[in-house]
């Protein structure tokens, strides 16, 4: 079912280009008989739905979807696209060439709301409610060790590693400095992936970082020392989203608001799979394996070893931290035009689904 995810890197357009290529066989092997209909299906036909993903754990709700049947049951025939960053997917959106992506919230997506393209974010997929961090500021142990780290504040002068600026994680360094009275101005910041950052803080080519899990966790087993994490300094803030083209939402609202129950479907599994943020019980390695099967992270004890950021069982985005981080991205004039939160807000095939499911209760 998940055959057409990709490594890192491979072209878009060549799976574009395979998909046409497969289709047109798929009706040669139709005209002569050879094509076997599944077994029982809900809906005479399954729709392909291309959904880009960066691969994370935070994309499991995709991940349960499709390997328990939820978005078969939905008519759809999910295609995943990886990708490096959630930014690249903006063009595709436009163009049509992707219909549904897990993104960021970023400067990115906002400038290419702002010039027009219509991109709608429909529901959440995960933010930082109390307990719950995605991402920790660690600092190196010799520091702590040595005396010249002590408070946030000493952080000024430091090289300190995030990831791309204009990303949600740009929200959560603006405030952790804000609670230490600095500005970005302050520090010396350089940008590198998660994996790269435990290396470097590894390595002391930098003086801290702000690393997601599973890599913080690694990093804080190699001897890096947690100062907070965003839950503690952002809590509720909404890391990323749903997104669905402007055409996807469009072109058959049904199907788009199939696709959404199946997806929250596979949320719900995931949250009933969860004791105080970490997997538990069989449901627990049920959910685990799917991981293992799907993401890139391959071993069961890293997906078990970290408290996960949350992902609202209900679909719930929290709009008052989007307008906090798009107002930090404008002051840092990564904005090229006017546009407003509210502009990329879709919740109406969200609220269609919940009227069907109702409000989310935990399984017994």
């Amino acid at each position: 079912m998940h055959d057409a995810i990709l490594a890192p890197g491979q072209s878009v357009a060549r799976t574009l280009s395979a998909r046409l290529a497969r289709n047109a066989l798929h009706l040669a092997l139709a005209l002569t008989g050879l094509v076997f209909a599944p077994c029982a299906p809900v809906h005479a036909a399954e729709i392909e739905v291309t959904i880009g993903l960066t691969n994370s754990a935070t994309d499991v709700g995709f991940f349960i979807a499709d390997k328990r049947g939820y978005f078969r049951e939905a008519g759809v025939n999910p295609k995943f696209i990886v990708f490096d960053s959630a930014a690249r997917m903006n063009s595709l959106f436009g163009s049509g060439d992707l219909d549904v992506g897990a993104g960021g919230m970023s400067a990115g997506l906002y400038n290419a709301i702002a010039r027009g393209i219509d991109i709608r974010i429909v529901a959440d997929k995960n933010s930082t409610p109390p307990g719950r961090s995605s991402q920790k500021l660690l600092v190196r142990k010799d520091l702590v060790d040595s005396g010249r780290f002590k408070s946030l504040a000493d952080l000024k002068g430091m090289r300190i590693a995030t990831s791309a600026p204009g990303t949600a994680a740009m929200g959560t360094m603006v405030k952790i400095l804000e609670k230490a009275g600095l500005k970005r101005d302050d520090i010396d910041e350089v940008h590198m992936s998660f994996s790269q950052m435990v290396l470097a803080i590894s390595n002391k080519a930098v003086d801290a970082a702000l690393p997601a899990e599973p890599q913080a966790t690694q990093a804080m087993e190699a001897g890096a020392v947690k100062v907070i994490s965003d839950d503690e300094i952002y809590p509720d803030h909404q890391i990323s989203a749903v997104l669905y083209s402007g055409q996807f939402a469009k072109k058959d609202p049904a199907l788009a608001t199939r696709f959404l129950k199946a997806y929250l479907r596979g949320v719900r599994d995931h949250n009933d799979s969860l004791v105080d943020g970490k997997f538990a019980g069989p449901k627990g390695d049920a959910v685990v394996t799917i991981l293992t099967e799907y993401s890139l992270v391959k071993d069961p004890a890293v997906h078990r070893s970290f408290v996960l950021s949350a992902i609202h069982p209900d679909g719930k985005l929290d709009i008052p931290s989007m307008k906090q981080d798009l107002r930090i991205f404008r002051e840092a004039k990564l904005i090229e035009g006017k546009v407003e939160v509210e502009q990329g807000v879709d919740l109406s095939f969200l609220q269609a689904v919940l009227n069907e499911l109702g409000p989310y209760k935990p399984a017994p």
